[in-house]
């Protein structure tokens, strides 16, 4: 062992720079804050989203239209799902429960059926809207609707 291969344990010693600790550390004076300014003095503290003064993000970006709190919004299930639902589960009734454990809707959404596709198969289906469409098609098959 020599002197000069001498080294303190690992963890012993810390690896940051001392700031403002005088000249001698390489970084007093300003201690790394730069000139002047809000940002060089003690207890500056910056509001979230200010961008040293330049117009923040959220007062440059446009604000138009709005958002109805009294809006129903429905879950569409075209008629194609119906059908192929029904193969699937081999049930002439599709109410909700149904529709929710086949993971078509999620538990707090309203259903309103929609008229795309072709129906072959006589079925009751329960949902909260139907389209004109939809009905037109489900009895054309036979079928009954029930509205909630």
């Amino acid at each position: 062992m020599k002197l000069h291969t001498l080294m303190p344990a690992e963890g012993a010693t810390k690896t940051t720079k001392r700031i403002g600790r005088g000249e001698g550390t390489g970084r007093g004076g300003t201690a790394t804050k730069g000139h002047k300014g809000a940002q060089s003095r003690s207890g500056y503290s910056s509001k979230s989203g200010f961008e040293g003064g330049q117009m923040p993000l959220q007062r440059r970006v446009p604000k138009f239209g709005f958002n109805n709190k009294f809006r129903v919004a429905y879950k569409g299930v075209n008629i194609d799902t119906l059908q192929e639902l029904s193969e699937k589960i081999n049930s002439d009734v599709i109410d909700l429960q149904v529709l929710l454990d086949n993971g078509v809707i999620g538990k707090k959404d309203l259903v309103k059926i929609l008229g795309r596709g072709e129906l072959t198969k006589k079925l009751t289906v329960t949902a909260h809207a139907f389209t004109a469409s939809a009905v037109a098609a489900i009895e054309k098959s036979g079928g009954s609707i029930s509205k909630l």
